[in-house]
């Protein structure tokens, strides 16, 4: 006898409980997928689907929580033709994984879920990579069903790969998007991840689940798609992050290198130090004025060196700042091939470029001044 058989003779719970994995959007917000767990209970005539991914939009504080990572995220009860409404306007896969379970198993899940979307327990501080709609619904089998749960491997044995790697993959066609969070996030992202870690993606979390076992035996149905998503074949198009930079390193190194194009050369050399220096203001703030975990230790300050406000409108001690700026930009690049925080270095070299030539051409004029003061 099967242990589906054997499940269902064991079964007068009435429930069916399954994991959804809904499919990428367009959307940055939907750009990795979301996940929900699916309970019909065929005894009160129910088909619900409990959502981690839930805010209050409304909140006049929205935008200031958002920002400062304080925005309460919480569970919510939507009706099943309710949440696929969605997924159906925006063509987008959604994919379904019944649960093998005995009728106490799955009671348990049904209890807990009712209980966690209770006013009073159904708040959370979202955590986009800690703490999300799929991390919430992985931690339920082991929590809930005990230490004989164990999910599938999602990862090779051996695997290296790391947040950071992980997010650019997904936003590979999303240029802008891509090198915007890579430069936003800290070395914290650059953490190799487990097995478990790479599970707050609804995709690995739905593979995990695909493999799981409960005390040996196998906890999740065949995967099967019940609303079938349009096919992206769309390329990134030019990267455009990476035109710009050319274009910002040649219009300074032209400006720093050709006498005719002097005006341009401090122009541009304003502009870079001006943009830099709030740049790195804005890292230090996310780092320490918000409770985002990923933006933690970000060591980009390093080259965006809030510091270079200051440096524009100096007039003393230029030589010697233009000397430690240097020093801390190869350190970045340092941590960069050591893999402590690694860099979009395709977009962001011809800005480092730029700036080298900005800080050298401080040391040269400096040195230039001296010899002249020594005739």
């Amino acid at each position: 006898m099967s242990f589906t058989a054997v499940h269902a003779q064991d079964d007068s719970s009435h429930l069916r409980i399954s994991l959804l994995t809904c499919g990428v959007g367009e959307e940055l917000y939907s750009s990795f997928g979301h996940t929900g767990v699916r309970i019909i209970d065929s005894s009160r005539g129910m088909d619900i689907v409990y959502n981690y991914g839930t805010f209050n939009f409304g909140d006049p504080d929205f935008y200031s929580k958002f920002v400062r990572g304080k925005l309460l995220y919480y569970v919510s009860k939507d009706v099943f033709e309710g949440f696929m409404d969605e997924y159906v306007y925006e063509h987008r896969k959604v994919e379904e994984q019944v649960l093998l379970l005995n009728g106490e198993q799955k009671r348990k899940i049904d209890s807990f879920l009712e209980w966690n979307a209770l006013p009073a327990h159904r708040d959370y501080k979202y955590d986009f990579l800690f703490d999300n709609c799929a991390t919430r619904i992985r931690d339920i089998g082991p929590n809930i069903l005990g230490p004989g749960f164990k999910f599938g491997r999602t990862l090779p044995e051996n695997s290296k790969m790391t947040f950071r790697n992980i997010i650019d993959q997904y936003l590979a066609r999303k240029h802008w998007e891509r090198f915007g969070i890579d430069i936003a996030l800290g070395s914290r992202i650059d953490k190799v991840m487990s097995n478990s870690d790479v599970m707050f993606l609804p995709d690995y979390l739905r593979d995990g689940l695909a493999g799981a076992t409960l005390n040996g035996q196998k906890v999740a149905g065949e995967t099967k798609v019940i609303l079938p998503g349009g096919d992206d074949h769309s390329s990134g198009g030019l990267n455009q992050p990476f035109l710009l930079t050319c274009l910002i390193a040649i219009l300074t190194i032209a400006g720093l290198t050709v006498e005719k194009l002097k005006i341009l050369g401090k122009v541009m050399s304003f502009v870079l130090m001006l943009v830099t220096g709030l740049l790195g203001c804005f890292l230090i703030f996310m780092w320490l004025g918000t409770d985002h975990q990923a933006c933690q230790n970000n060591l980009n300050v390093l080259w965006a060196l809030p510091t270079n406000i200051i440096f524009v409108f100096s007039r003393k001690n230029k030589d010697r700042y233009a000397l430690v700026a240097i020093l801390l930009l190869i350190v970045s690049l340092l941590l960069h091939i050591l893999h402590i925080q690694e860099l979009p270095l395709l977009e962001l070299m011809p800005l480092l470029l730029a700036l080298l030539f900005v800080y050298g051409m401080v040391l040269r004029r400096s040195k230039a001044k001296r010899l002249n003061g020594n005739q």
